[in-house]
């Protein structure tokens, strides 16, 4: 594969440097042709000025040759050549008084020779004209250039000087973050992610800059997700496992007797160890995709009665009223019922556990731009600020001590937000201290003509 000139330099101050001075060089060129265009005029000048010169010195005999590619001639007043013959189509110019002329291909100046306040004879330097039209024009052009070339050559070569002097100034700057960028990945390799880089460009380099602060903070984010699942579920699978083993060995022992009682808490810390790798698989599978979804028109009417009466079943103990407040109507939802059931099942037995005694949780809906949006409002003591953006993080506990003391284990949240968006919904909280908290998704709603089907059977 063929490289481009400018990657075979090591580094952007350098292909930035190169990129500025060939671009200062090729403005420096055509500014120079341009002027040489413009300014060809004045090297016609100049070469007249240098007949008339070289006439001058001829005629009061200051050189006896003329310089090379100038020639000279001598007539008298009346045009009788004095020497050497006049070239043809030169005039016999009648004005008296030096000057240059051009006429035909023929370039001359005139200086009168005078003697007792006569002019004695006329003095004729001359060459041939340059060519005209755009051969001319060019040719003269290029003349005027090799008149000034060194003059040309010093102020092309400042310039570029200056460009390289400011560029390499500016790519300094403009580089800075990039060298941070790289230094902090390689930081970043050895495991430390709370590098970051600091900018204050607006520029692509300053949002590359942004970007990578942003990843970064994701992948610290990541990595402290890492560690807590891995210490949560070491702790979640080593307490079951612990009682289990305990009462295992104190049965070896003697110690206790294999009594009813002693057996239903190993079941009960058995089932919980089950339940537990169950929640893990099951979340592992829905983020992955693994998991179909039976999507079919769903009521979500008697689905919130269903799992209200699960709930009240479960916790009887809990004083807590329980109310479903889906209005008559509401368009039937395009779901997986089974995976629909869990998520309210979920939100719903959360906000129980976490709603004290003479409080009462709600589960309501509404139809909203194509969806359903299912709301569960308790009363409960709220959640703070900072908690509701990890809330649907696995093993998440805004209250560990209380939550492992109430059976939670901290993955029912990541599965409902799972479920709701395999459905292409979304799923959010709002709290408010003291007031009590808000669980609110949404699930495509089906057509009405299908909804009027659903509600017919």
């Amino acid at each position: 594969m063929s490289t481009r000139p400018l990657d075979r330099l090591p580094t952007i101050r350098g292909k930035l440097g190169s990129t500025i001075v060939f671009a200062v060089g090729m403005t420096v060129v055509l500014i120079f042709l341009m002027l040489g265009y413009a300014l060809r005029s004045s090297a016609r000048d100049s070469d007249r000025l240098q007949l008339l010169t070289a006439a001058r010195r001829v005629a009061d005999g200051s050189w006896a040759t003329p310089p090379q590619g100038v020639s000279v001639v001598r007539t008298t007043p009346d045009g009788t050549a004095i020497g050497p013959p006049a070239p043809v189509g030169l005039p016999t110019d009648r004005d008296l008084m030096a000057h240059a002329a051009q006429t035909g291909t023929i370039e001359y100046a005139v200086v009168p020779v005078v003697r007792d306040g006569q002019v004695a004879q006329l003095v004729y330097a001359f060459h041939d004209a340059p060519p005209t039209g755009l051969f001319g024009r060019v040719g003269e052009t290029f003349h005027f250039l090799s008149e000034f070339w060194w003059q040309f050559l010093v102020a092309g070569g400042l310039a570029s000087l200056i460009a390289l002097v400011v560029a390499r100034w500016l790519a300094r700057g403009m580089t800075q973050p990039l060298r941070d960028m790289a230094q902090a990945a390689r930081r970043m390799q050895q495991g430390d992610y709370s590098v970051r880089v600091r900018t204050a460009s607006r520029d692509e380099v300053g949002q590359l800059a942004a970007a990578f602060n942003r990843m970064t903070g994701e992948l610290e984010d990541l990595e402290r997700l890492r560690r807590d699942l891995v210490a949560n579920v070491s702790h979640e699978l080593k307490t079951p496992i612990t009682a289990i083993r305990a009462h295992l060995e104190n049965l070896l022992d003697g110690v206790e007797q294999p009594d009813l009682e002693t057996l239903q808490v190993m079941l009960t810390q058995s089932e919980r160890l089950g339940r537990l790798v169950e929640q893990l698989l099951d979340l592992s599978k829905l983020e992955s995709g693994e998991v179909p979804l039976k999507r079919e028109p769903v009521r979500l009417e008697p689905l919130v009665s269903q799992v209200v009466s699960e709930i009240q079943v479960a916790r009887p103990d809990r004083a807590v009223r329980l109310e479903s407040a889906i209005p008559d109507g509401l368009p039937s939802v395009q779901a997986d019922r089974e995976r629909v059931h869990q998520v309210l099942f979920n939100l719903v037995d959360n906000a129980v556990r976490f709603t004290p005694p003479g409080g009462a949780v709600t589960v309501s809906a509404h139809p909203h731009n194509g969806s359903v949006e299912v709301a569960v409002s308790d009363t409960g003591v709220g959640i703070p600020a900072e908690h509701l953006p990890r809330l649907f993080e696995r093993f998440y506990r805004v209250d560990p001590a209380r939550s492992r003391g109430d059976g939670g284990t901290g993955i029912g949240l990541a599965i409902a937000r799972s479920v709701v968006e395999a459905h292409g919904g979304h799923i959010h909280a709002e709290s408010e201290l003291g007031k009590g908290s808000i669980f609110t998704f949404d699930l495509p709603a089906v057509a009405p003509a299908a909804s009027r089907q659903e509600a017919d059977r």
